[in-house]
């Protein structure tokens, strides 16, 4: 990773020198199959059962292809587009803009502990989320949910990244911890706004808290949707120098990168990506540890690539978490937040000691 760190603590979990581009090439043409079969299969799996070409003839349909069949229940194509295929969507952008989100975050922050829940700046978004509700924010109609959470997503991330420098570097220890702070404050924000609001305020905050895509709809994504792409589009601008700041801090300067400028740039675009996440999807952890880490260890450090398939990654978790959260137990809908930690906790504890190890403690 970066230089910021002090040189026995940086990120080693990159393979030793420059993987095979057939590598990368075939990692990003698994990603895209696991993905497309996924979208056909958690489309068509609930309680009105639809073929895989069937959910594959109905999208064809709609775009005026009338190659394969339609499904053969009569409410099958209506409860795809209407119910099934907005949930589909804002799953696959959500996992994207989660992933990206993490890849950002430890490229700045200059070690692979660093992650949008670890900290904070998911529940930090989620207590603006909070406050929209029971307050009954509408000052900028459909996208008031969205703008509060960005903007109390940002301070959080702007706090814990100011709390987390000393001597020109970034302490990992001091960002844990700063992030350990931050989610107690914003946890018992969050309990306060649960005091405050009514029964039907409290209900949705605990969905934020749990982390859920049950009840997407079109016009959720129509928000979703835009913010997620100009994040990420954002995120591939930023590709290169933040290869150049993976050689150090000096040797970016030299190359003619603007160091804080760029670190500054990064954790806005962060908090547009986890603010439009959180904002519909309340708060889903751990997709963006440990995606972009395995990513990292698959095919190395380079920025481009592994924006590429971190992105390709976080829909396939997640869309994979949103199948299991509707199918696991039947005639409910498990919170997908908790299916996510349930995977996330323990590959945390392993990097965390992993990371340890090879810096031969942290002291």
């Amino acid at each position: 990773m970066t230089a910021t760190l002090p040189a026995r603590s940086r990120d080693r979990t990159a393979p030793a020198g420059r993987p095979p581009a057939g590598r990368r090439v075939a990692l990003i043409v698994g990603l895209v199959a696991a993905l497309a079969v996924l979208v056909l299969f958690s489309a068509g799996t609930g309680q009105l059962y639809v073929a895989p070409l069937e959910v594959l003839g109905s999208i064809l349909h709609a775009v005026g292809i009338d190659a394969l069949p339609l499904p053969e229940h009569p409410n099958g194509y209506s409860a795809l587009w209407t119910i099934r295929f907005p949930r589909v969507a804002m799953a696959v952008f959500i996992g994207a803009a989660l992933a990206a989100a993490g890849l950002l975050m430890q490229a700045i922050f200059g070690n692979p502990l660093a992650e949008p829940g670890v900290v904070g700046v998911s529940s930090g978004a989620a207590l603006g989320a909070a406050a929209t509700i029971v307050f009954g924010w509408t000052f900028l109609g459909e996208w008031t949910t969205a703008a509060v959470a960005f903007a109390t997503g940002l301070a959080a991330t702007l706090l814990v990244y100011a709390m987390s420098r000393a001597n020109g570097r970034t302490e990992v220890v001091t960002l844990v911890l700063t992030g350990i702070a931050v989610n107690a404050f914003t946890g018992a924000g969050l309990a306060f706004m649960t005091f405050l609001g009514d029964q039907q305020a409290r209900e949705q905050i605990v969905f934020w808290q749990l982390g859920s895509l049950n009840g997407s709809r079109w016009e959720q994504f129509g928000i979703v949707a835009p913010i997620v792409i100009v994040g990420v589009v954002a995120a591939f601008a930023l590709a290169r120098r933040l290869d150049l700041l993976a050689l150090g801090e000096k040797s970016a300067r030299h190359l003619g990168v603007n160091v804080e400028a760029l670190r500054i740039v990064a954790i806005v675009v962060t908090a547009l990506l986890v603010g439009a996440a959180v904002a519909f999807a309340g708060i889903i952890a751990f997709v963006g540890l440990v995606i972009p880490h395995l990513m990292r260890m698959i095919i190395g450090p380079a920025h481009l690539p592994l924006l590429i398939t971190s992105t390709l990654g976080g829909s396939v978790l997640l869309l994979a978490a949103d199948l299991v959260a509707r199918t696991a137990v039947p005639m409910a809908d498990l919170p997908i937040g908790m299916l996510t930690s349930l995977v996330g906790g323990p590959f945390f504890f392993w990097l965390l000691r992993r990371t340890r190890s090879q810096a031969g403690g942290w002291g």
